[in-house]
Protein backbone atom coordinates (compact mmCIF):
# COMPACT_ATOMS: atom_id res chain seq x y z
CA UNK A 1 0.00 0.00 0.00
CA UNK A 2 1.42 3.39 -1.00
CA UNK A 3 2.25 5.91 1.71
CA UNK A 4 1.57 8.75 -0.71
CA UNK A 5 -1.54 10.27 -2.33
CA UNK A 6 -2.26 9.34 -5.93
CA UNK A 7 -1.82 12.90 -7.20
CA UNK A 8 0.85 15.42 -8.01
CA UNK A 9 2.24 17.49 -5.16
CA UNK A 10 3.96 20.87 -5.30
CA UNK A 11 5.98 22.63 -2.67
CA UNK A 12 9.11 24.44 -1.59
CA UNK A 13 12.48 23.22 -0.40
CA UNK A 14 13.83 25.99 1.78
CA UNK A 15 17.39 26.02 3.07
CA UNK A 16 17.42 27.97 6.33
CA UNK A 17 20.56 30.06 5.93
CA UNK A 18 21.13 33.81 5.95
CA UNK A 19 17.70 34.44 7.42
CA UNK A 20 15.86 35.20 10.65
CA UNK A 21 13.30 32.92 12.24
CA UNK A 22 10.48 35.39 11.49
CA UNK A 23 11.41 35.65 7.80
CA UNK A 24 11.70 31.89 7.49
CA UNK A 25 8.33 31.35 9.17
CA UNK A 26 6.75 33.87 6.77
CA UNK A 27 8.07 31.86 3.83
CA UNK A 28 6.51 28.61 5.07
CA UNK A 29 3.21 30.16 6.09
CA UNK A 30 2.93 31.95 2.74
CA UNK A 31 3.50 28.64 0.93
CA UNK A 32 0.72 27.07 2.98
CA UNK A 33 -1.68 29.98 2.38
CA UNK A 34 -1.03 29.69 -1.36
CA UNK A 35 -2.19 26.07 -1.27
CA UNK A 36 1.16 24.32 -1.76
CA UNK A 37 1.42 20.74 -0.53
CA UNK A 38 4.93 20.53 0.92
CA UNK A 39 7.74 22.44 2.61
CA UNK A 40 11.11 21.11 3.72
CA UNK A 41 14.29 22.20 5.47
CA UNK A 42 17.83 21.12 4.67
CA UNK A 43 20.22 19.76 7.29
CA UNK A 44 23.45 21.71 7.57
CA UNK A 45 25.14 23.52 10.43
CA UNK A 46 26.80 26.24 8.35
CA UNK A 47 25.65 27.82 5.06
CA UNK A 48 26.21 25.96 1.81
CA UNK A 49 27.00 27.53 -1.54
CA UNK A 50 27.75 30.82 0.22
CA UNK A 51 30.15 32.31 2.72
CA UNK A 52 30.19 29.91 5.68
CA UNK A 53 30.34 32.71 8.23
CA UNK A 54 26.62 33.49 7.89
CA UNK A 55 23.72 32.27 10.04
CA UNK A 56 22.21 28.82 9.54
CA UNK A 57 19.53 27.27 11.75
CA UNK A 58 19.78 23.62 12.83
CA UNK A 59 17.49 21.44 10.70
CA UNK A 60 15.37 19.13 12.90
CA UNK A 61 14.93 21.84 15.56
CA UNK A 62 13.63 24.30 13.01
CA UNK A 63 11.47 21.62 11.39
CA UNK A 64 9.79 20.98 14.75
CA UNK A 65 9.02 24.69 15.02
CA UNK A 66 7.60 24.78 11.50
CA UNK A 67 5.49 21.73 12.34
CA UNK A 68 3.92 23.66 15.20
CA UNK A 69 3.29 26.75 13.06
CA UNK A 70 1.69 25.07 10.03
CA UNK A 71 -1.42 22.95 9.75
CA UNK A 72 -1.94 21.31 6.36
CA UNK A 73 1.27 20.95 4.33
CA UNK A 74 3.37 17.83 4.42
CA UNK A 75 6.70 18.70 6.02
CA UNK A 76 10.10 17.19 5.41
CA UNK A 77 13.86 17.27 5.73
CA UNK A 78 15.77 16.83 2.47
CA UNK A 79 18.12 15.34 3.54
CA UNK A 80 19.89 14.66 6.81
CA UNK A 81 23.44 13.37 6.56
CA UNK A 82 23.99 9.97 8.16
CA UNK A 83 27.17 11.18 9.85
CA UNK A 84 25.40 13.79 11.98
CA UNK A 85 23.33 11.67 14.38
CA UNK A 86 23.05 8.04 15.43
CA UNK A 87 20.07 6.52 13.56
CA UNK A 88 18.32 5.58 16.82
CA UNK A 89 18.50 9.21 17.95
CA UNK A 90 17.31 10.26 14.51
CA UNK A 91 14.33 7.88 14.71
CA UNK A 92 13.22 9.44 18.00
CA UNK A 93 13.65 12.97 16.66
CA UNK A 94 11.53 12.13 13.61
CA UNK A 95 8.80 10.48 15.68
CA UNK A 96 8.59 13.52 17.95
CA UNK A 97 8.24 15.86 14.97
CA UNK A 98 5.59 13.58 13.46
CA UNK A 99 3.51 14.01 16.63
CA UNK A 100 4.06 17.78 16.70
CA UNK A 101 2.88 17.99 13.08
CA UNK A 102 -0.17 15.79 13.56
CA UNK A 103 1.26 13.06 11.32
CA UNK A 104 2.53 15.20 8.42
CA UNK A 105 6.24 14.31 8.43
CA UNK A 106 8.27 12.78 5.61
CA UNK A 107 11.93 12.13 6.37
CA UNK A 108 14.94 12.16 4.06
CA UNK A 109 18.42 10.72 4.57
CA UNK A 110 21.59 10.87 2.50
CA UNK A 111 25.25 10.00 2.60
CA UNK A 112 26.47 13.48 3.76
CA UNK A 113 28.90 15.53 1.67
CA UNK A 114 29.86 18.84 3.30
CA UNK A 115 33.34 18.16 4.65
CA UNK A 116 33.84 21.66 6.07
CA UNK A 117 31.16 21.34 8.74
CA UNK A 118 32.56 17.97 9.77
CA UNK A 119 36.03 19.47 10.10
CA UNK A 120 34.80 22.44 12.14
CA UNK A 121 32.83 20.32 14.60
CA UNK A 122 35.11 17.32 14.79
CA UNK A 123 32.46 15.04 13.28
CA UNK A 124 34.12 12.03 11.62
CA UNK A 125 33.91 12.18 7.83
CA UNK A 126 34.63 8.67 6.54
CA UNK A 127 35.33 7.95 2.86
CA UNK A 128 32.25 7.85 0.65
CA UNK A 129 32.00 4.00 0.48
CA UNK A 130 31.76 3.86 4.26
CA UNK A 131 29.25 6.71 4.42
CA UNK A 132 27.05 4.93 1.90
CA UNK A 133 27.25 1.74 3.97
CA UNK A 134 26.06 3.87 6.89
CA UNK A 135 23.21 5.14 4.72
CA UNK A 136 21.91 1.62 4.06
CA UNK A 137 22.13 0.67 7.74
CA UNK A 138 20.47 3.92 8.81
CA UNK A 139 17.52 3.37 6.47
CA UNK A 140 16.93 -0.13 7.82
CA UNK A 141 17.19 0.99 11.43
CA UNK A 142 14.79 3.90 10.97
CA UNK A 143 12.15 1.74 9.32
CA UNK A 144 12.41 -0.89 12.03
CA UNK A 145 12.30 1.55 14.97
CA UNK A 146 9.25 3.28 13.49
CA UNK A 147 7.28 0.05 13.03
CA UNK A 148 8.60 -2.74 15.30
CA UNK A 149 8.14 -2.99 19.05
CA UNK A 150 11.86 -3.64 19.57
CA UNK A 151 14.80 -3.54 17.20
CA UNK A 152 18.00 -5.56 17.32
CA UNK A 153 20.55 -4.68 14.66
CA UNK A 154 24.14 -5.86 14.27
CA UNK A 155 25.69 -3.84 11.48
CA UNK A 156 29.18 -2.81 10.60
CA UNK A 157 28.60 0.76 11.75
CA UNK A 158 25.61 0.63 14.11
CA UNK A 159 24.44 -1.86 16.73
CA UNK A 160 21.13 -1.91 18.61
CA UNK A 161 19.91 -4.45 21.16
CA UNK A 162 16.19 -4.77 21.94
CA UNK A 163 15.89 -1.04 21.23
CA UNK A 164 12.63 0.80 21.89
CA UNK A 165 11.29 3.84 20.08
CA UNK A 166 8.08 4.98 21.74
CA UNK A 167 5.68 6.42 20.99
CA UNK A 168 5.43 5.20 17.44
CA UNK A 169 4.69 7.78 14.71
CA UNK A 170 1.11 8.88 14.29
CA UNK A 171 1.32 7.56 10.72
CA UNK A 172 1.59 3.82 10.10
CA UNK A 173 5.21 4.68 9.35
CA UNK A 174 7.05 7.83 8.36
CA UNK A 175 7.69 7.91 4.59
CA UNK A 176 11.42 7.52 4.05
CA UNK A 177 13.18 9.45 1.29
CA UNK A 178 16.74 8.90 0.11
CA UNK A 179 18.44 11.78 -1.67
CA UNK A 180 21.28 11.51 -4.15
CA UNK A 181 21.92 10.02 -7.56
CA UNK A 182 25.01 7.87 -7.24
CA UNK A 183 24.25 5.00 -9.56
CA UNK A 184 26.17 2.11 -8.02
CA UNK A 185 25.28 2.41 -4.33
CA UNK A 186 22.92 5.28 -3.46
CA UNK A 187 20.30 4.29 -6.02
CA UNK A 188 20.64 0.67 -4.95
CA UNK A 189 19.69 1.80 -1.44
CA UNK A 190 16.74 3.69 -2.95
CA UNK A 191 15.55 0.49 -4.64
CA UNK A 192 15.94 -1.60 -1.49
CA UNK A 193 14.85 0.73 1.29
CA UNK A 194 13.22 4.00 0.22
CA UNK A 195 9.62 5.03 -0.19
CA UNK A 196 10.74 7.97 -2.33
CA UNK A 197 13.75 9.20 -4.29
CA UNK A 198 14.74 12.88 -4.13
CA UNK A 199 16.95 14.39 -6.83
CA UNK A 200 17.52 17.64 -8.71
CA UNK A 201 15.71 18.57 -11.93
CA UNK A 202 18.24 17.12 -14.38
CA UNK A 203 18.05 17.41 -18.18
CA UNK A 204 15.70 14.81 -19.63
CA UNK A 205 18.36 12.51 -21.16
CA UNK A 206 20.21 12.39 -17.83
CA UNK A 207 16.96 11.88 -15.92
CA UNK A 208 15.88 9.07 -18.24
CA UNK A 209 19.23 7.37 -17.68
CA UNK A 210 18.83 7.60 -13.91
CA UNK A 211 15.33 6.11 -14.14
CA UNK A 212 16.75 3.19 -16.10
CA UNK A 213 19.43 2.68 -13.45
CA UNK A 214 16.80 2.72 -10.71
CA UNK A 215 14.66 0.23 -12.64
CA UNK A 216 17.64 -2.13 -12.93
CA UNK A 217 18.29 -1.94 -9.18
CA UNK A 218 14.60 -2.57 -8.50
CA UNK A 219 14.63 -5.61 -10.78
CA UNK A 220 17.62 -6.98 -8.88
CA UNK A 221 15.67 -6.93 -5.60
CA UNK A 222 12.29 -7.86 -7.05
CA UNK A 223 10.64 -4.49 -6.57
CA UNK A 224 8.34 -2.55 -8.87
CA UNK A 225 9.95 0.88 -9.49
CA UNK A 226 6.45 2.37 -9.57
CA UNK A 227 6.36 1.83 -5.79
CA UNK A 228 9.03 4.52 -5.36
CA UNK A 229 7.78 8.10 -5.51
CA UNK A 230 9.91 10.50 -7.54
CA UNK A 231 10.65 14.02 -6.30
CA UNK A 232 12.62 16.72 -8.10
CA UNK A 233 13.95 20.03 -6.78
CA UNK A 234 14.34 22.97 -9.16
CA UNK A 235 15.96 26.38 -8.82
CA UNK A 236 13.57 28.52 -10.83
CA UNK A 237 12.76 32.22 -10.71
CA UNK A 238 9.49 33.23 -12.38
CA UNK A 239 8.24 36.35 -14.12
CA UNK A 240 5.12 37.07 -16.14
CA UNK A 241 7.23 37.63 -19.23
CA UNK A 242 10.83 36.89 -20.14
CA UNK A 243 12.05 40.38 -19.29
CA UNK A 244 10.49 40.28 -15.85
CA UNK A 245 11.88 36.78 -15.28
CA UNK A 246 15.41 37.89 -16.17
CA UNK A 247 15.11 40.90 -13.88
CA UNK A 248 13.97 38.62 -11.08
CA UNK A 249 16.92 36.33 -11.74
CA UNK A 250 19.36 39.24 -11.53
CA UNK A 251 17.80 40.28 -8.23
CA UNK A 252 18.10 36.74 -6.89
CA UNK A 253 21.74 36.47 -7.95
CA UNK A 254 22.50 39.84 -6.34
CA UNK A 255 20.85 38.72 -3.11
CA UNK A 256 22.99 35.58 -3.14
CA UNK A 257 26.16 37.48 -4.01
CA UNK A 258 26.54 35.54 -7.28
CA UNK A 259 27.06 36.29 -10.96
CA UNK A 260 25.54 34.32 -13.86
CA UNK A 261 28.96 32.76 -14.50
CA UNK A 262 29.41 31.61 -10.91
CA UNK A 263 29.47 27.82 -10.63
CA UNK A 264 26.98 28.00 -7.78
CA UNK A 265 24.44 29.63 -10.13
CA UNK A 266 24.55 26.96 -12.83
CA UNK A 267 21.25 25.30 -11.82
CA UNK A 268 19.33 28.57 -11.34
CA UNK A 269 17.11 29.56 -14.26
CA UNK A 270 14.51 32.20 -15.13
CA UNK A 271 11.23 31.30 -16.82
CA UNK A 272 7.67 32.42 -17.39
CA UNK A 273 4.88 30.22 -16.00
CA UNK A 274 4.15 28.95 -19.51
CA UNK A 275 7.79 28.00 -20.05
CA UNK A 276 7.99 26.15 -16.74
CA UNK A 277 4.78 24.24 -17.48
CA UNK A 278 6.22 23.16 -20.83
CA UNK A 279 9.50 22.20 -19.21
CA UNK A 280 7.95 20.12 -16.41
CA UNK A 281 5.33 18.32 -18.51
CA UNK A 282 7.69 15.54 -19.68
CA UNK A 283 8.65 14.83 -16.07
CA UNK A 284 4.98 14.38 -15.19
CA UNK A 285 4.78 11.90 -18.07
CA UNK A 286 7.74 10.01 -16.58
CA UNK A 287 6.02 9.59 -13.25
CA UNK A 288 7.44 12.38 -11.12
CA UNK A 289 5.04 12.91 -8.22
CA UNK A 290 6.55 15.88 -6.40
CA UNK A 291 7.92 19.16 -7.77
CA UNK A 292 9.74 21.31 -5.22
CA UNK A 293 10.76 24.88 -5.87
CA UNK A 294 14.04 25.85 -4.21
CA UNK A 295 13.06 28.81 -2.04
CA UNK A 296 15.03 30.68 0.57
CA UNK A 297 14.11 33.61 2.75
CA UNK A 298 13.65 36.49 2.26
CA UNK A 299 10.41 35.63 0.55
CA UNK A 300 10.20 35.88 -3.24
CA UNK A 301 6.47 36.40 -3.14
CA UNK A 302 6.07 36.97 -6.88
CA UNK A 303 7.73 33.67 -7.85
CA UNK A 304 5.69 31.76 -5.29
CA UNK A 305 2.45 33.35 -6.43
CA UNK A 306 3.10 32.55 -10.09
CA UNK A 307 4.14 29.01 -9.22
CA UNK A 308 1.11 28.31 -7.02
CA UNK A 309 -1.40 30.29 -9.05
CA UNK A 310 -0.47 29.36 -12.64
CA UNK A 311 2.04 26.50 -12.85
CA UNK A 312 0.46 24.20 -10.29
CA UNK A 313 -3.13 24.27 -11.67
CA UNK A 314 -1.88 23.68 -15.20
CA UNK A 315 0.27 20.69 -14.27
CA UNK A 316 -2.49 19.20 -12.15
CA UNK A 317 -4.53 19.11 -15.34
CA UNK A 318 -2.01 16.94 -17.21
Amino acid sequence: MSLFPDRLRFGIHAGQQYTSFDDYLELWQTAERLGLDWASVFDHFIPIGAAPEGPCFEGPTLLAAMAAHTHRMRIGIIVTGVTYRHPAVLANIATTIDHISGGRLEFGVGGAWYELEHAQYGIPFPPIPRRLEMLGETARILKSLWTEQRTTFDGRHFQLKDALCEPKPLQSTIPLWIGGDGEKVTMRHVAREADGWNTRLAPLPEFDHKLAVLADHCAAVGRDPAEIRLQVVMQAVLGRDEHEAQEALRARLDALGLTPRDDRARFLFAVTPEQLIERLGPYVDRGVGDFLLMARAPLDRHTLQLFAGEVVPALRGF
